[in-house]
């Protein structure tokens, strides 16, 4: 007999239910758009009953604010663990940085799409799920900040900087997601973008090598 994902994952307890539940959500997102995300559909989908949903999330807004903030915890983790072996040198964390932006984005899509290019036309996040997205363009504030503090860079404010390189990653990350990049030029290019924008901030009149 077949055993539900809700059942698997009751098994391992409430994370794992919930987890359930988001992955659930977002295959329905993905694969029927936005009007699938119903609390009853996703129950069929996990196999469990409404209840469970109401439950763990308080309803459908509760729901796409957990799913929401599932992205930015999973992008979270990336940008954590990107610049470990860089540790005295944070030119290379932030380039490093830089990178595991595209690695996410090309790693989880549809939570890509969902973070940062409305695939729920009319959701809005509540406060505290902004609040937690928030901290994600806070480790590139703070990523910079270290650049200037140890006079690697120059010639803007940390937030300054940090939008620039916000923006151009966003765009080419978004083009490539489109299709418009084929795989094989696609990282180049990328790192070659984002070095682009730092040259200008750089404290020595060297080049970032792309």
């Amino acid at each position: 007999m077949e055993v539900s994902a809700y059942l698997q994952a009751q098994r391992e307890g409430q994370d794992a239910v919930r987890t359930a539940v988001l992955d659930a959500a977002k295959r329905l997102l993905v694969s029927e758009g936005p009007v699938a995300l119903t609390v009853r559909r996703i129950a069929a989908e996990v196999g469990c009953s409404t209840k469970v949903i109401y439950t763990l999330f308080g309803g459908k807004d509760g729901l796409l604010d957990a799913l929401w903030t599932e992205g930015f915890a999973r992008f979270e983790r990336w940008l954590g663990d990107a610049g470990d072996g860089a540790a005295d040198d944070p030119l290379a964390r932030l380039q490093a940085g830089a990178e595991a932006y595209r690695a996410y984005a090309l790693a989880e899509p549809d939570y890509y799409r969902l973070m940062f290019q409305r695939a729920i036309p009319g959701y809005r996040p509540s406060a505290a799920a902004a609040t937690t997205a928030k901290r994600t363009f806070e480790m590139l504030v703070r990523g910079v900040e270290a650049c200037l503090e140890a006079g690697v860079l120059r010639g803007g404010t940390a937030a300054e900087i940090a939008d620039v390189l916000w923006m151009a990653m966003h765009g080419a990350v978004s083009l490539e997601l489109s299709g418009f990049f084929d795989d094989a030029g696609a990282a180049q290019r990328f790192r070659l973008l984002h070095t682009s924008v730092l040259t200008p901030f750089l404290a020595s009149d060297e080049r970032i090598a792309p």
